[in-house]
C-alpha cells in the first residue's frame, strides 16, 4: 500500500500517520505546516526515517503530481484543510481558498494522475465533517448518509462544497472517491484552541475557561484512534462512491463535558489557589450560527465490522494526562 496523506500533520492527520506506523506501513506524508500542524513531531518523524515528509500544499500542482508519479500512490487520505469553526468567523474567504480552491487542485491532479495510471485498486478517500448536515434538535433522529446538507458556518459550508467537489470528480471522472462524516474528534495533539485542550491549558494556568451560550449545546464525541481505525478499514472494504458516517454515539453537551474534565483536574491536578477549577468557568456570549446539536448514524460502517472501542469517561483522563505533560513539561 503506496498512500499519500494529506494534511498528515494535524491533530487527526498526525493520529493517523501514527496509526499508520503501527501497521508497519511508511506512508508519504505533505503538510504545508501551518499554525496548526505539529510541527515537532512530524519533523521528528521525518529525521528518524519513519515517513517520507515534503513540504506543500494541496494546491500546488508541480510538487503533488511529482509526488504521485515518484511513489507511485495508490492510496490518498486527505485531511488537509482550515477546521476551526471560530476561525471561519472571522476569516471566512481563507477557508473558501484552502477548503474549495485548494481542494479541487487536489482532485484535479489526482484525475490526471489516474488518466495516465490506470490503477485498479486507487482510492482517493475524503476525510470530512458532520457539521455540513446543520443542526439538530432533543430528540431528533441522527443525520444518515441520505439527509441533506444545511451547513451553517463558513467552516461547515467549506466542508460542504468540498464534498459536493468530490462527488462530481467522481460522478463526472470516474475518480475512486469515499467521504467520510465524522463527529467530533478527541485525542492527543489535538490543537490548543479546540474546545478540549482549552479547557485543560486555561484550568491549569488559572484562566478563565469560555463556555458559549449557556453551555447546552451537544456533541457526539468519538476517539481519535476510533475515527482512525475506521478509516483504515473504508481503505479496505469502502465502496467507492459511497459516503460514511463515523460517531460513537457519545452525545453530551459543552457545560458537562467541561465538568468532566474539571473533576478530573481537581482530583489529580489540585489547585493551591483555589478549591475547584469549576470556579474559572465563564459564560460567554453565545458563536454565531452555533449550531445546537450533532449526532450522526454509523450503521452504515456498523455493517462492515466497525465499532467504537473508546468509552469517553475511562479515556479522557489519559487525554488530560497528555496534554499537561505536552504543553508544561
Amino acid at each position: 500500500m503506496r498512500i499519500l496523506i494529506t494534511g498528515g500533520a494535524g491533530f487527526i492527520g498526525l493520529n493517523f500517520v501514527n496509526f499508520c506506523l503501527k501497521k508497519k506501513i511508511k506512508p508519504i506524508v505533505i503538510d504545508k505546516l501551518s499554525y496548526a500542524s505539529n510541527k515537532k513531531e512530524i519533523i521528528d518523524l521525518k529525521k528518524r526515517k519513519k515517513i517520507f515528509f515534503i513540504k506543500a500544499s494541496i494546491s500546488d500542482n508541480i510538487i503533488v503530481s511529482k509526488i504521485l508519479k515518484n511513489y507511485k500512490i495508490d492510496k490518498i487520505i486527505n485531511f488537509a484543510a482550515e477546521t476551526h469553526v471560530d476561525n471561519s468567523i472571522k476569516r471566512p474567504i481563507d477557508f473558501v481558498k484552502e477548503n474549495v480552491l485548494n481542494f479541487s487542485y487536489l482532485l484535479e491532479n489526482v484525475k490526471k494522475y489516474l488518466d495516465k495510471n490506470k490503477l485498479k485498486k486507487f482510492i482517493f478517500l475524503h476525510v470530512s465533517t458532520d457539521e455540513v448536515y446543520g443542526s439538530l434538535k432533543i430528540g431528533e433522529r441522527s443525520f444518515s448518509e441520505k439527509n441533506k446538507y444545511y451547513p451553517n458556518s463558513p467552516y461547515a459550508a467549506s466542508k460542504a462544497a468540498s464534498d459536493l467537489l468530490a462527488r462530481a470528480w467522481y460522478k463526472t471522472y470516474d475518480l475512486p472517491i469515499i467521504i467520510t462524516n465524522c463527529s467530533n474528534n478527541y485525542g492527543i495533539f489535538q490543537n490548543k484552541e479546540k474546545l478540549i485542550p482549552k479547557i485543560i491549558i486555561n484550568a491549569i494556568n488559572q484562566k478563565k475557561i469560555p463556555i458559549y451560550g449557556n453551555g447546552k449545546n451537544i456533541r457526539d464525541w468519538i476517539h481519535v484512534d476510533d475515527h482512525c481505525r475506521a478509516l483504515w478499514l473504508l481503505l479496505k472494504q469502502g465502496k467507492v462512491g459511497e459516503t460514511y458516517n463515523i460517531g460513537s454515539n457519545s452525545e453530551m453537551n459543552n457545560l458537562y463535558l467541561a465538568k468532566n474534565i474539571l473533576k478530573y483536574l481537581d482530583k489529580f491536578y489540585p489547585s493551591t489557589k483555589i478549591k475547584t477549577y469549576s470556579y474559572l468557568t465563564n459564560f460567554v456570549k453565545d458563536r454565531k450560527a452555533h449550531d445546537f446539536r450533532y449526532s450522526v448514524n454509523s450503521k452504515k460502517i456498523k455493517k462492515l465490522g466497525w465499532l467504537p472501542k473508546n468509552n469517553f469517561k475511562k479515556s479522557i483522563g489519559k487525554i488530560i494526562n497528555f496534554y499537561q505533560n505536552f504543553f508544561y513539561n
